[in-house]
């Protein structure tokens, strides 16, 4: 019995112990500093993310890199234009819906008030939907192979002349369920970019054509839309959660929802530098090191904790490229390293698309990017997701790398998610620049998938992304010598990164 009690104890322990070697613990020193809660989460355009910026700032100085920013300094202003829903009321039939945890709206198109009667129609494929002029559509936003898309049910409904859609968020998309509460909602764009102005209230004014409104609702949720309605709730989510057959139905009761909204300016800063190359002949041929510092902020409360840190998104790898350079003392690669830490990747990628438009160099003299987010060291680091593996050099870089370490490398198996577009490398590569990103893999019917699903159902983007999880230190500590010897193999070797012929992502 005491040696259960004390194998007991050492589990209970376990979170609270750190790296045992010297650069894993620097590593973590960085990264703690980064997503303390006096950063406040980092929210872009906060003072939280800018006091973060200024301690990023400081430590490239301290590195020896220069500043490549605005007038010679180390920031970069991305301006922004933000709206947010500050209050919603909803109703169906009378009954609450809470907002931002039963339902949540796009703050861009959120209408002041909205009333409309409600139907039901399934998958709301075009042949199942009838008459649902001016009502609001509930449609399962099932994520299979066969049903229609998100697209194809808004251009269903809107050309059958609903007043607009309630997506039943998917529970049985498991490779990465919905997650409420939502933290928010709001939307932040490029100043002078795509408008964010509040929709009209869909109305039935004459020679006016209502505007076409989104919901989306968690899927316990549809027990209150439907009570007393005599359907079944459960069943139906049941059913739509296997792509199993749906009725179609209207119901007796009408939602009725009032949004308030506020617009306002913002700026955030890029923190940009450079640290020269040694090669007079590589001065053409920089490596883009990109990492994004903003993260969520304050939101919505979730078991009373109502800071999202943002630990491990992407506190920990913006801290991994400071580590990288710390460690160089000022010495450079063959070629230039511009680091750039990105502003509002979590709205859009909004700093690294500004970075692009902005370029403190010469679009010619950008050879690549190596970028740094999705990744959590929360399991042994035996398989590593390579975004673009098959399409530039710096795939084969990261293969040899990874199976020098004895890792093994995978291209995306889970490509319905979107990773690929959803992180910083996504706009170098729509620039035609060669780039990178990394997922931690694992072997289907592990205990390093369960760990992984689970940090996606209850780690991503909640309050629990935090410096007390638990961390898989070996992991940690090998993914950052993959990095390191990344980043000197591509910086170092005599050959540039380079296009392969016939990548389908090459402009």
């Amino acid at each position: 019995m005491l040696s259960v009690a004390l194998c007991v104890l050492a589990l209970l322990q376990l979170p609270r112990r750190g790296p045992t070697d010297a650069d894993t613990r620097a590593w973590w020193q960085r990264t703690s500093v980064l997503s303390a809660d006096s950063m406040e989460g980092r929210d872009a355009g906060s003072r939280g993310y800018e006091r973060a910026a200024r301690h990023v700032a400081r430590w490239l100085a301290a590195a020896r890199l220069k500043p490549l920013g605005d007038g010679g300094s180390w920031y970069q202003w991305v301006p922004m234009e933000e709206v947010a829903v500050t209050h919603a009321r909803l109703d169906v039939g009378g009954r609450p819906v809470r907002f931002l945890h039963d339902v949540t709206v796009p703050a861009q198109s959120a209408p002041a008030t909205l009333a409309g009667p409600l139907a039901y129609r399934g998958y709301c494929g075009a042949d199942a939907l009838g008459d649902v002029r001016g009502k609001l559509v509930i449609c399962h936003a099932a994520r299979r192979t066969g049903l229609p898309t998100t697209e194809q049910r808004r251009s269903a409904l809107q050309q059958a002349g609903a007043a607009g859609m309630i997506a039943i968020a998917d529970p049985g998309f498991t490779i990465e369920p919905p997650r409420w509460p939502a933290a928010y909602a709001r939307a932040v764009t490029i100043a002078g970019g795509t408008p964010t102005r509040p929709a009209p209230t869909p109305a039935t004014t004459a020679g006016q054509t209502p505007a076409f409104i989104t919901l989306t609702l968690r899927a316990d949720a549809l027990r209150t839309v439907l009570a007393g309605s005599g359907q079944d709730a459960d069943s139906l989510i049941a059913a739509g959660s296997t792509g199993r057959p749906l009725p179609a139905f209207d119901l007796r009761d009408t939602l009725h929802a009032a949004f308030t909204t506020a617009r306002r300016a913002l700026r955030s800063p890029n923190v940009v530098g450079i640290l020269p190359g040694t090669d007079p002949t590589k001065t053409n041929e920089a490596i883009v090191l990109t990492a994004h510092l903003d993260g969520y902020g304050y939101g919505t409360p979730v078991n009373g904790d109502s800071l999202y840190n943002g630990t491990l998104d992407d506190a920990a790898y913006v801290a991994l490229i400071v580590r990288l350079l710390e460690r160089r003392h000022g010495h450079g690669f063959r070629r230039p390293i511009i680091v750039a830490i990105v502003t509002g990747e979590e709205n859009g990628l909004l700093g690294s698309r500004w970075f692009l438009g902005h370029l403190p160099v010469p679009r010619a003299r950008i050879a690549a990017d190596i970028n740094l987010d999705q990744l959590r060291p929360l399991f042994p680091l035996e398989l590593l997701t390579v975004h673009a593996l098959d399409d530039t050099s710096l795939g084969d870089d990261a293969r040899a790398v990874a199976e020098s370490l004895g890792i093994a490398v995978q291209h995306d198996p889970e490509p319905e998610r979107g990773l690929l577009q959803r992180t910083d490398h996504w706009p170098f590569l729509q620039a035609g620049i060669p780039a990178v990103n990394f997922v931690f893999g694992y072997r289907p019917g592990t205990e390093s998938e369960r760990i992984y699903r689970q940090w996606y159902r209850e780690g991503y983007h909640t309050p629990k992304d935090d410096l007390n999880q638990r961390i898989d230190w070996k992991a940690a500590a090998d993914f950052n010598r993959f990095y390191y010897a990344l980043v000197a193999r591509v910086a170092g070797q005599d050959a540039a990164p380079a296009w392969k012929p016939g990548s389908p992502l090459r402009r």
